[in-house]
């Protein structure tokens, strides 16, 4: 899976579809990161890593996590220390809301499992309370450092 997910995003980047992906997603983006300016390609990485953690391939989400801070890193000025984009991307990928669990129904799934798919609803809920809670919760704090 990891490897299909990876080639998909190879040819999504290609294509121009990340993109568009980005461009669907920058209200809500731009909200998150203010301080990162449209159009910068860390907006189309954040985008790409966000939908991959949607749909539970987390590992395959973490080259555009990795690639994502690297650009953010770019826009620092301050080289050692993390930027508020960078917390906050880092809280929405530690909560990342789930809407399809594959990591947990695959391991259900191969544990027997009569009905694997049967968390999604659960899940679901619990992933939009945590990434919404996280983002309150770094909105808060930022005001404070």
């Amino acid at each position: 899976i990891y490897s299909m997910w990876l080639g998909l995003m190879e040819r999504a980047q290609r294509s121009g579809l990340i993109e568009e992906l980005s461009k669907k997603m920058s209200g809500i983006l731009s909200f998150l990161f203010p301080d990162v300016p449209k159009g910068h390609p860390a907006m189309g990485a954040m985008a790409m890593n966000m939908t991959a953690n949607m749909f539970g391939l987390g590992n395959a989400a973490t080259p555009f996590g990795v690639k994502a801070m690297e650009h953010l890193q770019e826009l620092s000025r301050e080289k050692e220390r993390a930027t508020d984009a960078m917390c906050m991307f880092l809280v929405i990928n530690g909560s990342s809301v789930q809407l399809i669990p594959a990591t947990i129904i695959a391991i259900r799934s191969s544990a027997g499992s009569s009905n694997p798919s049967e968390i999604v609803g659960t899940t679901l809920i619990a992933t939009i309370c945590s990434t919404v809670t996280a983002i309150i919760s770094a909105k808060v704090l930022r005001r404070w450092m």
